[in-house]
């Protein structure tokens, strides 16, 4: 698909009136999170490719660190303040759900989920998904629960906090102190992305 802001960059706007102090020192702190080793070499190989799958990276883009992102939210074992009753807290969560997802893909390949092509990849995803898994290590571990709870909520939210994920998106990120001004339909502000001609 082709980049509807090929020449937007977030980052162009880091040392102008649109951030502040505080935002500048969070965007850098969050593009420099590196990887922890709070989970087992093999969790964090599985991580990496299930990101892989969810949320590919930008073309022509600097790398998002979502798996990284993601790992220090297993790290700090942070949660929204908030949990399902069947599912256990993150850090329990993540480190049984990609055993599990493991399990899964050689319940159902024979290889781990680290050696599966694309195709096999997915559909062991979409088996999940849809809570239509074979591995017993489900059983105390609601597939469905966990892709909902989980693994969407925190990928996702990991991708989308990244500049390069608002560049490509055009998202002019932070409002804070400048603010948006034109915020009615088809209105942008001079310092807003301008999206290609199709």
């Amino acid at each position: 698909m082709a980049d509807r802001f090929p020449d937007y960059d977030v980052l162009a706007k880091r040392d102008t009136p649109s951030w502040n102090p505080q935002t500048r020192k969070a965007i850098d702190e969050r593009i420099a999170t590196a990887e922890s080793d709070v989970l087992t070499p093999e969790q964090r190989a599985t991580l990496r490719c299930v990101v892989d799958r969810i949320v590919p990276q930008p073309a022509d883009r600097q790398p998002v660190n979502a798996a990284a992102l993601v790992l220090h939210k297993i790290m700090k074992n942070s949660s929204e303040g908030f949990r399902h009753h069947r599912l256990p807290p993150v850090r329990e969560a993540w480190q049984r759900g990609l055993d599990a997802i493991d399990a899964e893909a050689c319940a159902t390949f024979g290889r781990a989920f680290t050696l599966l092509g694309g195709v096999q990849a997915d559909a062991v995803l979409r088996a999940i998904e849809r809570g239509e898994t074979q591995a017993e290590v489900w059983a105390d571990l609601p597939p469905e629960l966990f892709w909902n709870w989980r693994l969407i909520p925190d990928i996702v939210s990991a991708y989308y906090a990244h500049p390069s994920a608002w560049s490509a998106m055009g998202f002019g990120g932070p409002a804070s102190p400048r603010g948006y001004v034109r915020l009615r339909a088809n209105r942008r502000d001079p310092w807003e992305a301008r999206e290609a001609p199709a």
